[in-house]
């Protein structure tokens, strides 16, 4: 297996000059909701291969190959499901293993509560699937041929913001927006 420092060789992207009035030097973190923190630990350590670490007593953190992380709030039976538009990515060396990691959350979906697994496809320029879990969060699992981050910057803006989005178009790609 290739390092993931080897893989994303320049991991530091330096902010460009902006007109902001907040003049941030990095993105570190985002938050998801869980029912139970330890059900949704063991589901993002042994089924997700990610390093948690619980913080707080109402939360954790969870990370994997970057240093940036996802905060994990427990609130019972507050979760607000979302839809798989709000996912959050993870991504695997080959097709190969999309299609392994596929196969895995079909045979393991009754142990990890996971509540919904979509059939892999090649779509915005990636091999991937999406899987909903146990609290109702989406997670694509995909492989990019790369480092899918550096294409999406590199190339910048390919439609001017007075173009709107085609929002009908959501459901030829095959996403469910809705619970």
């Amino acid at each position: 297996m290739v390092s993931t420092l080897e893989m994303i060789s320049e991991g530091v992207v330096e902010p460009k000059p902006r007109n902001s009035i907040i003049k941030p030097y990095v993105m570190s973190h985002g938050t998801l909701e869980c029912h139970s923190l330890k059900a949704s630990r063991r589901f993002y350590e042994e089924f997700l291969g990610l390093e948690c670490v619980r913080h707080a007593l109402p939360a954790m953190v969870i990370r994997c190959g970057l240093k940036f992380h996802i905060v994990c709030v427990e609130v019972g039976d507050k979760v607000h499901p979302v839809n798989v538009l709000n996912h959050w990515g993870i991504d695997v060396e080959s097709k190969v293993k999309v299609d392994e990691a596929y196969e895995s959350a079909l045979k393991h979906k009754d142990t990890y509560g996971i509540k919904q697994v979509l059939k892999p496809v090649l779509q915005h320029g990636v091999y991937s699937f999406y899987l909903e879990d146990l609290d109702h969060n989406w997670w694509e699992v995909q492989f990019a041929n790369g480092f899918q981050h550096d294409d999406l910057y590199d190339f910048g803006d390919r439609f001017a913001m007075e173009d709107g989005a085609k929002v009908g178009e959501l459901k030829e790609l095959n996403i469910k927006t809705t619970q």
